[in-house]
């Protein structure tokens, strides 16, 4: 009677312990969902009207293994929370002043409900002339002639990190420019390498922070900053960034743009037409990835790179 009592209970411990085994597949897989997010741009002609882009048309590979979307926004109106950074090289020549009226311009065409701020990059920090505000005023008073020392930037790319690692605001939702105006040449790590290391961690630190990147052609001060071969890297640098966080790099031969005015109009015409994506995707290791976009009938600047994560917060990141 105790064997067969030993037995019976043998039998029912070996039945929970299959139970449970054959329910870790399950949950593994659930567990292997990562979410992300990113801000994706349909490229519009200048005079069309704004896009209309139906999320069945759109396909998002992550790591290249499909992702699923769970929502698909245009950013315009109630739905939309704008900030935008525009970021001032310290190191760039005195003549960057002559600009500044399409720099006011531009901030002043910003939709009234955006949040806005000027920002000078200098030894690797950038430097807000005022909090994240809707006051243009308040924004403008931060041009100044820049001083025109060499390097003071010291690198635009750690200064890109410092503002992706510290941006000023908390609202994860938001969506987040930034518009660098630097000849993109660094000064830490001056060799002709097209793999340099701050640039590479300015791309990770402004993808966890959902960041889109743009970038207008300036030349600095200094004897370095005069070679064809230093501003044609640096050139390649920006376009390395901007890329990968689903922006733009505008430049005109390896000499400063008589104006900024098309390029502002541009990155404005970009604004309109963004819409945000949210997804998951069968990736188990949280981190920054690749990923491929595609919306059937219609061209888009996407971000090369996302992250993804479990536990994500609206914005991208954790």
């Amino acid at each position: 009677m105790n064997l067969l009592r030993l037995r019976t209970r043998t039998a029912a411990v070996a039945g929970v312990a299959a139970a449970a085994l054959l329910a870790v597949p399950v949950f593994a897989q659930g567990d292997n969902q990562t979410k992300g997010q990113a801000v994706i741009t349909v490229l519009q002609d200048k005079d069309a009207p704004a896009a209309n882009v139906s999320q069945q048309n759109l396909q998002v590979k992550v790591n290249g293994k499909d992702a699923t979307i769970t929502n698909w926004q245009p950013l315009r109106g109630e739905s939309d929370r704008l900030e935008v950074v525009l970021m001032l090289d310290g190191g760039a020549r005195t003549s960057l002043a002559t600009q500044y009226g399409d720099v006011k311009n531009f901030i002043n065409s910003l939709p009234p409900d955006a949040k806005a701020t000027l920002g000078v990059m200098q030894y690797g920090t950038v430097k807000l002339a005022s909090p994240l505000t809707t006051d243009r005023n308040a924004v403008l008073k931060g041009l100044r002639i820049p001083s025109g020392f060499p390097g003071q930037n010291a690198s635009a790319y750690i200064c890109l990190s410092d503002l992706a690692k510290h941006w000023p605001s908390q609202d994860r939702s938001a969506r987040r420019i930034v518009v660098m105006i630097t000849d993109g040449v660094d000064y830490y790590n001056p060799g002709f390498d097209l793999q340099d290391p701050y640039m590479e961690a300015a791309i990770k630190d402004s993808v966890r922070s959902g960041l889109v990147v743009y970038s207008i052609y300036w030349q600095n001060q200094g004897r370095y900053d005069r070679t064809r071969m230093a501003n044609s890297i640096g050139q390649n640098l920006l376009l390395q960034v901007t890329k990968a966080t689903g922006g733009e790099s505008y430049w005109q031969g390896l000499g400063n743009p008589v104006s900024f005015q098309p390029y502002f109009k541009d990155i404005e015409h970009r604004l309109n037409n963004q819409y945000e994506v949210a997804f998951t995707a069968p990736v188990a290791k949280p981190g920054v990835g690749s990923m491929k976009v595609k919306v059937n009938g219609a061209k888009v600047a996407a971000p090369q790179q996302v992250y993804v994560g479990r536990g994500m917060t609206a914005g991208g990141a954790m």
